[in-house]
């Protein structure tokens, strides 16, 4: 029988086509829950660079992760083979407007136990397992890198805007509505049965619209704290293209060191490949350029 230790739990699992086998494990969060990873590192002993993957907006737990890792591994292998150890992360379920109306987290202690004003949010989680991270021996806590996609995107705009312990990130189609403070159009609308917002068919493509309707001193005072190298990656004709290119502009008129990049590719999340229903990665030249110069950049950065 195989003995876990209930507290530090690591299932090493093979990959399928790959020599790099993947830890799973689960990451104490600031709250005392755990959010489930996937990590993945080049052979011997490091210490290696780590870089960490997130995309969209959470929930589904470990068994999202083993999908992500069989499904959507292509990014980690090119990582990989580039020397950097790699993370599938899940956490907690993004809450709507949750960063925008809950405020900073206060952290105290109550009766010898943690007493917080609000429930930490996914970012937060994020943020503790780059923690935990750094105290594994074979991971270089000064080299972290991060990429983040969608929501992941902008997870990594609030992340480097509080926290400083990220070497270079890459914001890949920020959806970064709620981090830039922009009020909706009618392309918008309110679910009448749960009354959240519903902004997936929402037309943010041009950046002057975009600008028009964010809050610009909500959205500097928040990106006046990055001071990580961020590179911004845009999708040639996704409807929420002036998004991408305004969460860049904004980092760009701070003075802040920002990259900029847009790519035609027809699949959300073209950074991340996904394997076809022949079982194969379905990757184009658009692809393969654009993982280049991400391991590019995190290069310049983390190497």
């Amino acid at each position: 029988m195989t003995t876990l230790d209930p507290e530090h739990v690591v299932i090493t699992e093979p990959v399928a086509g790959s020599d790099y086998p993947v830890d799973l494990m689960y990451v104490e969060v600031w709250d005392g829950l755990y959010a489930p990873i996937g990590l993945r590192k080049p052979e011997g002993d490091g210490p290696f660079p780590v870089v960490l993957l997130a995309s969209g907006n959470g929930g589904e737990g470990m068994a999202w992760i083993r999908d992500a890792v069989a499904n959507k591994g292509y990014l980690m292998e090119r990582l990989l083979e580039a020397g950097y150890a790699c993370a599938w992360l899940r956490y907690r379920t993004e809450v709507e407007l949750g960063y925008h109306e809950g405020g900073p987290l206060v952290r105290d202690i109550r009766q010898g136990r943690g007493l917080f004003n609000r429930s930490p949010l996914e970012y937060e989680d994020e943020i503790a397992i780059i923690d935990y991270l750094k105290t594994l021996p074979y991971i270089d806590g000064d080299r972290v890198g991060l990429i983040g996609m969608s929501h992941g995107g902008e997870m990594v705009l609030k992340i480097t805007s509080e926290y400083h312990g990220v070497a270079a990130a890459v914001a890949s189609e920020p959806a970064s509505h709620e981090y830039l403070a922009l009020t909706p159009d009618d392309t918008a609308f309110v679910n009448e049965e749960t009354q959240l917002r519903n902004i997936e068919e929402m037309v943010m493509s041009e950046t002057d619209k975009v600008r028009a309707r964010i809050d610009m001193d909500v959205a500097t005072e928040r990106a006046s704290g990055i001071d990580t190298p961020i590179l911004v990656m845009g999708r040639e004709d996704d409807h929420l293209q002036g998004i991408f290119r305004m969460s860049y502009e904004l980092l760009a008129e701070l003075a802040k060191d920002v990259k900029w990049v847009s790519w035609d590719h027809d699949l959300h999340g073209y950074v991340m490949p996904i394997r076809g229903e022949d079982g194969e990665y379905e990757v184009n030249q658009v692809q393969h350029d654009a993982i280049a110069g991400v391991i590019e950049f995190l290069d310049g950065h983390l190497k």
